[in-house]
């Protein structure tokens, strides 16, 4: 894991020098694992995001923007009430562990002197967020809740004892000097990476993999050295942060690992590379939980009525044997006099073949020759009617194919809130029931939470990210002269630049946004048209978010996630 015991203690070290005596302002928990704390320090307000979450723990000063719901859950409420307006007055690490205890200071209902302590616990799905009273060091709350059926060392509960997780009897690796690293690896058993995460506390595999590669050749003398040295930098606070690419996968950590062979990207605060390394993972992991049942929904639908257009073309092709049919009913109809019931098929001149060969007609043995002709003609009049039909199914379909693959690359690039907007659209299209109670406000009327970024010379760029947004976007709030885009043939976002003369760097800039939030995400040289919003037009009764334009350009860009990042910064 990146975020280990020796990246635990850089980050103490750079929250402490950011809030250390600052005030608890405002407690918000926007998601079921992670708590945001607006503290007021060194005379501005910053946020301190502490996640327990399964995949992504972690403690970062953040400046993403959270949602937060209408309703806070019980245990914001409660911090709110232990917390709010406390100072906090100091913050450390456990040994070195993935430990982190904030000291919190404060005045109770009745004007007494308080101390809590929340206890952020960094362990993977058993991370966890706990207020203790530390007069008593009674359990307050915990963001998650521990029995002791599930856990017999201790119990996470409202009214026990706080216990500290088991010790896991390692050194500590800032107390360690050379000769301890010496005693306790043991150099013919190979696997010498291993053996450091097995011995020293708070060394991650990534740590001990870039100890073995910087010493070379690996020795009694490299290897205990390179391991001292580099400790010793972390602890002087001589770090940094930074977020390597290697074989396709991204890793962070505090300095830069020489062992990962690809690139290589720098950041000036932990805090800052964690907001980047983390952009839009724990918001789509979020996503994919409460989107899953819609996700399956969509997907669905779209099989359906692509198994639908296979059925519709075998019916086709039927269908376009209607000339067939008809030619049979001529052919019998002339040659009636020499036909007889009972004959199962007769042969005849076929005058429409130009060489004036023969043709077999089959005939049902049970129907007399005039029968026989009045099947055929009957079958001819059902043939022909059937084509126009199968042909506006299958055109009907296809539109739902493209509806339902729109839709899908909407849930994949969507936030929560989008994904609740994707939602009350599939209501309002029947695709699924409204669970909603018949007397709850209607929501319809609510105008769409759009996103904004700020190109390179300071003009507005509006992403719509899911049909609502789109329809919104371009048919209501978007003025006529202002310029338009939209990814060529692609599902993806409606996007609007706030002006009527826009530089070519910013079409461009709200072009490469078109991309990124398309199907097209991960591909090069993207078409994006782009037109003045007068020239699209919503065809009646259309899908939402369907349009049609005229009078476009194309410009071809490819999406770039670090200009996406910068305009959503600028903003």
């Amino acid at each position: 894991m990146s975020f280990d015991g020796l990246f635990t203690k850089a980050m103490v070290d750079e929250l402490s020098r950011s809030l250390k005596g600052g005030r608890i302002n405002k407690v918000h928990q926007p998601y079921k694992n992670e708590i945001i704390l607006t503290i007021r320090a060194n005379g501005v307000n910053q946020k301190l995001l502490l996640s327990a979450h399964p995949s992504y723990a972690r403690v970062q000063l953040t400046t993403e923007a959270y949602d937060n719901p209408s309703e806070p859950p019980m245990f914001c409420m409660l911090l709110r009430k232990h917390i709010e307006g406390y100072i906090l007055e100091d913050l450390y690490q456990v040994e070195a562990d993935r430990m982190i205890i904030l000291e919190i200071k404060g005045r109770n209902e009745i004007g007494d002197i308080s101390y809590k302590q929340l206890i952020i616990e960094i362990m993977g799905r058993h991370s966890n967020i706990v207020l203790v009273d530390k007069t008593r060091n009674i359990i307050l709350d915990s963001i998650k809740h521990v029995s002791f059926a599930v856990n017999s060392h201790r119990a996470i509960l409202p009214g026990q004892p706080y216990i500290y997780p088991p010790e896991q009897h390692k050194q500590n690796p800032f107390q360690a000097i050379e000769e301890d690293v010496l005693r306790k690896i043991d150099f013919n058993s190979g696997r010498l990476d291993r053996q450091l995460v097995e011995h020293f506390a708070g060394i991650s595999p990534l740590f001990a993999k870039e100890v073995i590669f910087q010493s070379g050749l690996a020795n009694r003398t490299t290897i205990p050295k390179t391991f001292i040295n580099m400790l010793k930098k972390i602890q002087d606070g001589i770090i940094s942060p930074s977020i390597m690419t290697s074989s396709g996968k991204e890793a962070f950590y505090l300095l830069p690992l020489t062992h990962l062979k690809g690139e290589s990207r720098s950041f000036t605060t932990l805090s800052e590379m964690l907001d980047r390394f983390y952009f839009g993972k724990a918001e789509r992991d979020r996503v994919k939980q409460q989107g899953n049942d819609i996700e399956r929904l969509i997907i669905n639908e779209k099989e359906k009525n692509e198994k639908k257009i296979n059925k519709l073309k075998v019916t086709l092709k039927e269908a376009e044997r209607a000339e067939q049919y008809q030619r049979y009913g001529e052919l019998l109809t002339a040659n009636l006099y020499a036909a007889k019931k009972g004959m199962p098929e007769i042969e005849v001149i076929n005058y429409y073949d130009e060489s004036g060969g023969t043709i077999a007609i089959p005939l049902d043995p049970r129907k007399t020759p005039s029968e026989n002709a009045q099947k055929y003609f009957s079958r001819y009049q059902k043939a022909k009617n059937a084509v126009s039909i199968v042909i506006e199914q299958i055109e009907k379909a296809n539109e739902e194919v493209a509806y339902f693959e729109n839709l899908l690359q909407q849930v994949q690039a969507a936030s929560p809130k989008d994904v609740q907007e994707i939602r009350e659209e599939l209501v309002e299209g029947g695709y699924i029931r409204d669970r909603r109670k018949r007397n709850s406000k209607k929501v319809q009327n609510i105008k769409p939470v759009l996103d904004h970024f700020l190109s390179s010379n300071g003009t507005d760029i509006i992403v719509g990210k899911n049909n609502k947004q789109n329809d919104y976007l371009t048919n209501k709030l978007a003025a006529r002269d202002e310029f338009w885009l939209h990814t060529k043939d692609i599902p993806g976002s409606h996007v609007v630049i706030r002006s009527k003369e826009p530089a070519e760097e910013t079409i461009k800039e709200a072009a490469i946004l078109a991309a990124y939030y398309s199907k097209a995400r991960e591909s090069s040289s993207v078409p994006v048209d782009f037109t003045r919003v007068r020239f699209v037009k919503k065809p009646s009764g259309a899908k939402p978010g369907f349009v049609i334009y005229e009078n476009q350009q194309t410009v071809y860009v490819t999406p770039d996630e670090e200009t996406v990042l910068e305009l959503k910064k600028n903003n």
